[in-house]
């Protein structure tokens, strides 16, 4: 899923001479915008995709839904992984090869899972999809930052996470419906072929970089910048955000198809993957909440919209259908909320090395979708959907604990927040 704001901007680098950017309304920015739009789209779907499936995979391989968790979750944790080593690859060999080459063979390795035989096999190329996909959602931002000019670098932006979101949701949306008329296997081929054509396209649009400057790979400055932000007063807080709301959000969605394809709602998959569309409020929320943030500030949006995700939690409890998807639709609008105003809240507080604090917001984030996701199920056997909406609730009051703190660590000067280029 991630969705619009499952990636957080990072710092715009050192001015190049101003006719070396793109500027909107040239052919030069379209190419790019739908390059990127479609490399977006590409990998929150090939990501994703898998999520509706789990009670199918349940059944296919005999497995717990713990066990069958794992189809997303070792992507995540080898997507995280492999987000803290292509971005300095990039800096090394060039931006659009390694986004190019990533997204293709993530829809190979999308293709190749759809004929393995067994549980195993399909989980080690899920594991090669989540670590080809890093490269480009570690390198994807900072190529429009580079290239872009930067008063249009926000709808550039924009554009891109709007493919993220729309991606996310349309894997889910699409193999939902898919499993209820074909074969997993099938479903799963489809998604895997359309995102091959999306990366075919996405290396054909995108320009070359005109202002990338080859850097060689130093395991000693990148060792620095890490511990400079594990050193400062609000980033490491922030880091825990991310793998506490990624956590919730993804737990839910995890496990609330075995819900209501069982009593007392008995929905059908077809049914099931069509609630992918609350998504949609999210590519709503996250803008409209971090224009919020911007103007009363970070720290007095952020617990409030934790707070929507706790009271749409509450209502998915209830037997009652329209407040459970009233619930999903409050929950969802809350996660993307504030997933937006956490992660540019790490581009702000960041003094220098921002592409690394980006890093390892994302790494965080994650990670918590992996382990957050995968335990949810250890609830949801013990004690079905009231397990596990005590699991998220228990992540979701502690992300509310650390919002409150956030709100009162002071902010750094001016000067600090903005260094000069």
């Amino acid at each position: 899923m991630v969705s619009p704001n499952e990636v957080p901007a990072p710092a715009i680098p050192a001015v190049q001479p101003i006719e070396t950017y793109t500027e909107k309304g040239t052919r030069h920015f379209l190419l790019t915008a739908v390059a990127l739009f479609c490399g977006g789209f590409a990998t929150f779907a090939l990501l994703y995709c898998v999520q509706p499936m789990m009670p199918v995979l349940s059944a296919t391989f005999g497995i717990s839904a713990v066990q069958s968790s794992l189809v997303l979750s070792i992507s995540t944790i080898t997507m995280a992984i492999g987000l803290l080593i292509t971005g300095p690859i990039s800096d090394a060999i060039g931006r659009k090869r390694v986004m190019a080459v990533s997204l293709l063979a993530a829809a190979v390795f999308t293709i190749i899972s759809a004929f393995m035989p067994t549980w195993e096999a399909v989980l080690l190329m899920r594991a090669l999809v989540g670590l080809a996909l890093s490269g480009l959602a570690a390198v994807a931002m900072t190529y429009l930052s580079e290239e872009i000019h930067p008063k249009h670098l926000g709808f550039a932006m924009g554009l891109y996470i709007g493919g993220n979101a729309i991606g996310g949701m349309s894997g889910r949306l699409l193999t939902g419906v898919l499993v209820d008329w074909m074969s997993w296997h099938a479903a799963l081929g489809i998604v895997g072929g359309l995102a091959l054509l999306a990366g075919l396209l996405f290396w054909h649009l995108l320009p070359e970089s005109r202002n990338f400057r080859p850097r060689p790979l130093r395991l000693r400055g990148l060792i620095d910048g890490y511990a400079l932000h594990v050193r400062d007063s609000g980033l490491p807080w922030l880091f825990v955000q991310g793998f506490l709301l990624m956590g919730s959000f993804v737990t839910l969605f995890n496990y609330i198809g075995y819900r209501l394809i069982a009593d007392p709602f008995q929905m059908s998959q077809t049914s099931v993957g069509l609630l992918a569309v609350v998504y949609l409020s999210g590519i709503y929320s996250s803008a409209q909440v971090g224009a919020l943030a911007d103007r009363l500030g970070r720290g007095k949006v952020l617990w409030v919209v934790i707070g929507l995700m706790l009271a749409g939690l509450v209502l998915t409890l209830f037997d009652a259908l329209p407040a459970v998807l009233l619930g999903m639709l409050m929950f969802t609008f809350g996660f993307f909320g504030a997933h937006s105003v956490a992660s540019s809240w790490v581009g702000r507080r960041a003094k220098q090395a921002r592409g690394q604090a980006s890093s390892l917001y994302l790494f965080c984030y994650y990670v918590g979708s992996s382990l957050a996701g995968t335990l949810g199920g250890v609830f949801w056997q013990a004690a079905g959907w009231d397990g596990v909406g005590l699991f998220i609730g228990s992540l979701l009051l502690i992300a509310l604990l650390v919002a409150l703190h956030l709100a009162r660590v002071p902010a750094l000067p001016e000067a600090v927040q903005r260094p000069a280029h």
